[in-house]
């Protein structure tokens, strides 16, 4: 198999949104984007796959030496292979990828966020980081379309978070900040246990449940229209692939808005062709 054929597999069979806006792009951009979602995607299996602790910090390890390597001429990894020769042409640099790395180290150290400005910090790494590379490859101009694209992968990171409360829970993490559980009265054993105590009132926990994910499903759709505004009108059409995304993620936390408590026990997701036809709808109008 080769590097490229690697990277299109990895990026395929990982179902994600992002892979419906990739369909659309130019084979050189999509290329660049196939290669280094497979890369975000393969650190992060090491941190959700993995579970001894000290083995996935040695494969962070690993992958940071990779990083170097790469940068060196020398990588050595199918999707290092890949992305490099394309690397310079798009701007991507090591500290793009070192972010990323760092990003799911967190996820090793921390499993708790106390406050939301906590939270986004680990939001910009795993999440900012991969739109601002993004942007690029898309074919960005202006200089203002970085803050666009952090903040938009802001918005889908929080999505990724009030999605996964439930399998999260399984791997023992909590990403809604400590604060916010206090202020609406959720337990975080309630979440660990994905509902109330045995013994509890179920009808009282699933009330509180409600409006804690009212709060988090709201900031994220506030976080997606404040993204928006934020694209310069020089670089909306070559940052369609983004917008795509946003319709499908923007979507998909609707769909997590009217059932909250769906979360706990299921991941809630779009069709592969309800994504496509959003994707479509996009790339044919040039707006959401």
């Amino acid at each position: 198999m080769s590097p490229q054929d690697y990277v299109q597999q990895k990026a395929a069979a990982s179902g994600s949104s992002f892979y419906y806006a990739f369909l659309f792009l130019p084979p050189e951009r999509r290329a660049a984007i196939t290669a280094f979602y497979a890369f975000c995607r393969e650190v992060d299996d090491v941190v959700d796959e993995v579970s001894d602790a000290g083995v996935a910090q040695t494969k962070l390890a690993w992958w940071r030496s990779e990083v170097g390597r790469a940068w060196q001429g020398q990588p050595t990894h199918p999707v290092t292979q890949a992305l490099m020769p394309l690397a310079p042409t798009f701007g991507i640099e090591s500290r793009h990828l070192l972010a990323v790395i760092e990003g799911c180290q967190m996820d090793l150290e921390q499993s708790r966020y106390l406050d939301f400005p906590n939270l986004q910090r680990y939001c910009h790494l795993v999440a900012g980081i991969v739109g601002e590379v993004a942007a690029r490859i898309f074919g960005q101009t202006d200089a203002r379309t970085t803050d666009y694209a952090h903040r938009l992968g802001l918005a889908f990171q929080l999505t990724n978070i009030v999605r996964d409360v439930g399998e999260d829970a399984m791997r023992g993490r909590i990403y809604l900040p400590i604060d916010e559980l206090q202020r609406f009265d959720v337990k975080a054993h309630e979440l660990l246990k994905r509902g109330a105590a045995p013994g509890g009132d179920a009808a009282d926990f699933e009330r509180r449940f409600r409006a804690l994910m009212a709060f988090q499903c709201q900031r994220a759709l506030d976080t997606y229209t404040e993204a928006l505004a934020l694209l310069p009108d020089a670089d909306r059409r070559a940052q369609k692939p983004g917008l795509m995304m946003a319709s499908i993620y923007r979507t998909l936390l609707h769909e997590i808005a009217a059932d909250p408590m769906a979360v706990l026990t299921q991941r809630v997701s779009l069709t592969p062709l309800r994504k496509f036809w959003l994707a479509w709808k996009v790339q044919a109008l040039g707006r959401l």
